[in-house]
């Protein structure tokens, strides 16, 4: 039987709000919440913490993602670069981070929105429904 997990977009405003709703949904049992990244999403997806439970089939049900996809586009995700020349430089050199806003700026690049459906899609006993 699959799991059923609901996203409200509308809870969405910005990166820190998306993962105060990921928090919501996925780790109200936990006694810790998970980090703000990337790659924070992506073990919570693998399961085996939180909500999910490790190849189990689960359905992510994402009420309202046309908010979502507003709210974690083009201006959101340029501060989210942005915000690694102050805190993380070092970890990923201003060449990089120089490199994502211009394709951004360009239309090439993807929005933290786009990368969120790309980390969804790597876990094939995921299944995102939208509406």
């Amino acid at each position: 039987m699959e799991k059923l997990l609901i996203i409200n977009g509308n809870n969405i405003h910005d990166i820190p709000s998306f993962y105060d709703e990921i928090n919501r949904v996925f780790m109200s049992e936990e006694d810790w919440l998970l980090d703000q990244h990337l790659d924070a999403l992506s073990e919570l997806l693998r399961g085996g913490i939180g909500a999910i439970t490790a190849g189990k089939p689960t359905i992510i049900r994402w009420d309202n993602i046309d908010a979502s996809r507003e709210a974690l586009g083009k201006e959101a995700t340029a501060q989210y670069y942005l915000s690694k020349f102050d805190n993380t430089p070092h970890v990923f050199g201003t060449p990089w981070i120089d490199q994502q806003l211009q394709a951004l700026e360009a239309g090439e690049g993807k929005t933290y929105f786009e990368l969120i459906l790309d980390i969804i899609a790597e876990h094939p006993h995921i299944k995102l429904l939208t509406n």
